[in-house]
């Protein structure tokens, strides 16, 4: 029998000007650490949206979203001994004049359009979830 774990992945992006930036971080925990998305665990029983903000909250201290986004059905995963389901969502941030307070679990943050991130991420299932971002931001 295999566990059953539910993640989420959460693109935070914010509008400068006519422009969407994307917010990348980076693991502080490995040599060669790529940049991706804030990520974490739902706890049993947690609503996802709770399990967001707490996330968002959590790895660079915001709390309200000006949109929340559900990017698509999630994904499921084998891993061996757990089947891994994996949502993921864009968190609208409101323009961020000050530096963001980074939990732990972070070295580095940029914030980058879309021709910077996209390349900058190393897994493809984060590349298409930033496509599905983008193209649900631009057409609003």
């Amino acid at each position: 029998m295999t566990d059953l774990l539910h993640r989420i992945k959460i693109f935070v992006y914010a509008r400068r000007g006519l422009r969407t930036q994307y917010l990348l971080l980076r693991p502080a925990q490995g040599v060669e650490a790529c940049w991706g998305p804030i990520q974490g665990n739902i706890a049993f029983s947690e609503k996802i949206e709770t399990a967001v903000r707490r996330e968002v909250l959590d790895d660079i201290g915001l709390v309200q979203p000006l949109d929340l986004i559900e990017l698509g059905p999630p994904s499921v995963a084998n891993l061996g001994i757990e089947d891994v389901v994996e949502w993921c969502f864009g968190f609208h941030a409101p323009l961020v004049t000050a530096p963001l307070r980074l939990g732990p679990r972070w070295a580095d943050f940029r914030w980058a359009h879309l021709g910077e991130a996209y390349p900058a991420l190393e897994l493809e299932e984060d590349r298409s979830a930033l496509l599905r971002l983008h193209a649900r931001v631009e057409a609003a």
